[in-house]
């Protein structure tokens, strides 16, 4: 049974793809940072339905509190789906964004990004199968307003999946990013009223988590060994 880590799994997007890869047959490593307790009420669904679980707990912009919890998920052998999800906001304009909003964002999205899937490669590519998928946003690609920070984070994302990709194509290792746009969740919830959608979204709605998950679990098949160094859009329209 191949194994898969959803990073920031027990969110809303997050516990979506988690079901997706368990209904598709894949033991799911639902990470959370601070809230391991809906992490492991995640499992116990998943396991409830049949699926195969577990939950972890780290704070992905920690280095080392990362590497240690990897090392010991990894001594079960590799971890071959990689769905990099975990990520915060923190908005405001530029001219009065404090450093610490800056950092934190930068430190959870990108220096996450690192931390996670560094230690989880060279495993990958001793199985010569792997996949790794990284959930950005369309800030990455148009920008957003109030967002320089979040977009800056999103945008290092998509050039660190195109790079990357590179180095592990020869390995049967696929990397891409996936970049929605509204899709209804906590984090969305009160930011875009149902005009503001209508205007934004040429569908005329918001995404729905399952959708997003229904893509995620298209990449990480045998069915997207050909898809790779991909920054795919899921917003409706929007772009």
């Amino acid at each position: 049974m191949k194994r898969a880590l959803v990073t920031g799994g027990s969110g809303g997007i997050g516990s979506a793809i988690c079901r997706r890869l368990a209904a598709d047959g894949l033991h799911v490593i639902v990470h959370a940072n601070r809230n391991l307790a809906s992490a492991q009420s995640l499992c116990q669904e998943l396991k409830d339905k049949g699926g195969s679980a577990q939950a972890v707990q780290f704070d992905v912009a920690d280095h080392d509190a990362t590497r240690s919890a990897l090392e010991a998920l990894l001594e079960d052998g590799a971890i071959q789906v990689l769905v990099n999800n975990a990520g915060i906001h923190d908005d405001a304009v530029f001219p009065g964004m404090q450093p610490e909003q800056w950092h934190r964002v930068i430190d959870v999205s990108l220096h996450g990004f690192f931390n996670v899937t560094q230690p989880l490669s060279m495993p990958m590519i001793r199985s010569r199968w792997g996949r790794i998928i990284s959930i950005s946003s369309i800030a990455g690609i148009t920008g957003n307003r109030g967002q320089t920070n979040y977009a800056a984070a999103k945008g290092a994302l998509h050039a660190a999946s195109k790079s990357l990709a590179l180095e592990l194509a020869t390995r049967g290792i696929t990397v891409n990013a996936v970049a929605p746009g509204i899709i209804s969740s906590e984090m969305s919830k009160g930011v875009f009223d149902a005009n503001a959608i209508a205007h934004l979204v040429p569908m005329k709605r918001a995404g729905t988590p399952e959708e997003v998950a229904m893509l995620v679990g298209f990449l990480a098949s045998d069915d997207a060994a050909y898809i790779t160094g991909q920054v795919i859009s899921i917003n409706g329209g929007m772009v």
